[in-house]
């Protein structure tokens, strides 16, 4: 009886140990698969993507565009005016479109434009009269960008030329504005004051063409 006893306890002890030993894997077991569980979705949380924002001072979508600019041909015919009543002549680009309205004739063609005014005076406009008074008409349109005002020379004498740029008027099919390059002179001659504003598309290479309008002015 003594050593069934003996057996008895040894294969209870045996069995004990055996479980001990499957407990303590299966609670092992159990907490590798917490960790990769855990390791998996801080992976995903890593990777999950966000939800894009705004950036601050991104670009106008009310902004004027830039076109494709127009140059002017080096072929192009230049024709000399001579509005009604005289006082001045100028040569403008053979071909372009003319329209006349409360004393102003302007010449175009696409993006490109020549608007011409004379009026009385009785002195000539200096840059500071230009820069605060002789821009009025276009300097409260939100678009505009004034560059500089400064002296300037041409065959009909001395004056002040402002150069600045501002949005078009709106395409007619698009409701979109283009970007100008714009170049405004004005000149002074017996009590007559001739303003002519010459625009195109910002990056069109009109020097040579705006020099020979500017230049071609004579007072009549």
């Amino acid at each position: 009886m003594r050593i069934t006893s003996t057996v008895a306890a040894g294969v209870a002890l045996a069995l004990l140990a055996s479980a001990c030993s499957s407990s303590t894997a299966l609670t092992s077991t159990a907490l590798t698969s917490t960790a990769l569980t855990s390791t998996a979705l801080t992976s995903t949380t890593a990777t999950t993507p966000t939800t894009p924002t705004t950036v601050s001072g991104g670009v106008d979508p009310n902004a004027p565009e830039i076109v494709e600019p127009g140059d002017i041909p080096d072929n192009q015919v230049f024709i000399r005016y001579t509005p009604t009543g005289g006082r001045y002549t100028i040569k403008v680009p053979e071909g372009w479109a003319r329209t006349e309205a409360g004393g102003v004739v302007t010449f175009t063609d696409k993006y490109n434009s020549i608007e011409v005014h004379s009026s009385s005076a009785a002195a000539a406009p200096t840059v500071d009269a230009v820069t605060t008074n002789g821009l009025a008409d276009v300097s409260i349109d939100p678009t505009f960008r004034l560059f500089d005002v400064k002296p300037v020379s041409r065959k009909a004498g001395t004056g002040v030329r402002a150069t600045y740029e501002i949005g078009s008027a709106p395409n007619p099919v698009t409701g979109k504005k283009a970007l100008l390059a714009v170049e405004r002179y004005v000149f002074f001659h017996n009590g007559t004051v001739v303003t002519m504003t010459l625009a195109g598309a910002k990056g069109a290479d009109n020097v040579d063409p705006w020099k020979i309008v500017t230049d071609s002015l004579s007072w009549t």
